[in-house]
């Protein structure tokens, strides 16, 4: 009884003893798990204030994109979660912190947002649906596209200034005038872009002057080196600049290539070859 009253003693001090030494194990936050349990519910009033849940931009045609700010606060008195966003369609890009964006009470937030315009016009109306872990809400973007602004018409003294100027140097018209909008315009662009950019300016205006011809009624015979020569060297005594970089202008030569081959297939001739 005796030997055994000691044993139990021992067991208990080594208890005791293991107990009081201090432990190796480290304390870790607990993982956040986002709430989606109310995210397809309409978010209540009273959760976040916004500044605005529809607004409204004006741009110019030949704009690239709209821009818009969400500015929002968290008016509850505990967490609020943004889960994620989503936009309509894939023209429009959400700029936002790292999701879940947790938002503690009281603070502020933004949503900023980038509607790609390329290829559009009118009056475009764009949602944002903006998921919280305590419900959704949809913000709604308005872009008005607004037509440019009308050319100023040329008098016949400009024009005359003009054809002079270019008969001492051909591209003088193009350095003072053009240089601006189109060299950075027509960079990297092919084919139609590049009419659009480089010729459809003079050829196709409605206000065309009368000593610019319409491409579509020449009276000479095209085919694709035709309309390579004259884009890379230009029309001497004209208003034609040369438009090759070897000539002082804007346009490479595969870029040369492609609005040759582009006017050959679009602007067939109406003349038949020289025998």
């Amino acid at each position: 009884m005796f030997f055994s009253a000691v044993m139990a003693l021992g067991f208990a001090v080594g208890i005791f003893y293991a107990g009081a030494q201090p432990s190796n194990a480290v304390a870790t936050a607990p993982v956040y798990v986002p709430d989606y349990s109310h995210a397809s519910q309409p978010l209540p009033e009273g959760v976040i204030a916004w500044d605005a849940t529809l607004k409204t931009v004006c741009v110019t045609n030949g704009d690239n994109s709209a821009r818009f700010t969400f500015s929002f606060t968290n008016v509850t008195a505990g967490n609020v979660t943004v889960l994620n966003v989503h936009p309509s369609c894939g023209c429009t890009t959400a700029e936002l912190p790292p999701v879940p964006w947790t938002l503690p009470a009281g603070t502020n937030g933004e949503i900023k947002l980038r509607v790609n315009l390329a290829g559009k016009m009118g009056t475009l109306f764009k949602t944002v649906n903006v998921v919280t872990d305590k419900g959704n809400k949809n913000l709604l973007l308005r872009i008005n596209i607004l037509p440019a602004p009308p050319m100023p018409e040329m008098t016949e003294a400009q024009r005359d200034a003009g054809i002079a100027a270019a008969k001492v140097d051909r591209q003088a018209i193009f350095k003072n005038d053009c240089a601006s909008c189109h060299v950075n315009k027509v960079e990297g662009r092919y084919g139609q872009q590049l009419f659009d950019a480089v010729c459809a300016v003079c050829h196709e205006a409605k206000d065309r002057a009368t000593m610019v011809p319409d491409l579509h009624h020449l009276k000479v015979p095209t085919n694709e080196e035709f309309w390579r020569t004259w884009i890379t060297y230009g029309k001497p005594g004209s208003l034609m600049p040369a438009f090759a970089t070897s000539q002082g202008g804007p346009l490479t030569d595969i870029q040369i290539a492609s609005l040759a081959a582009f006017l050959n297939a679009t602007i067939p001739s109406h003349v038949a070859p020289l025998q």
